[in-house]
């Protein structure tokens, strides 16, 4: 809601520079499609080395 309130902010004072940022908007979006992929990737491999390398001490913790 933020963003439509200040797109129309943007839209009173500059009306042209506002569809500019309409138009490149989803085409900004797809470029950076990838790079939250791989974000999301490399967040689960990262929880899952963390999950393997605690795994003994949360074993030892819930035996004894």
């Amino acid at each position: 809601m933020l963003g439509f309130i200040l797109w129309c902010i943007l839209f009173v004072l500059c009306w042209p520079l506002a569809l500019v940022a309409l138009f490149l908007y989803p085409i900004v979006w797809l470029i950076l499609l990838p790079f939250r992929i791989i974000g999301i990737a490399v967040g689960g491999v990262l929880e899952l080395v963390w999950s393997i390398i605690t795994l003994p001490a949360r074993v030892i913790r819930r035996v004894a």
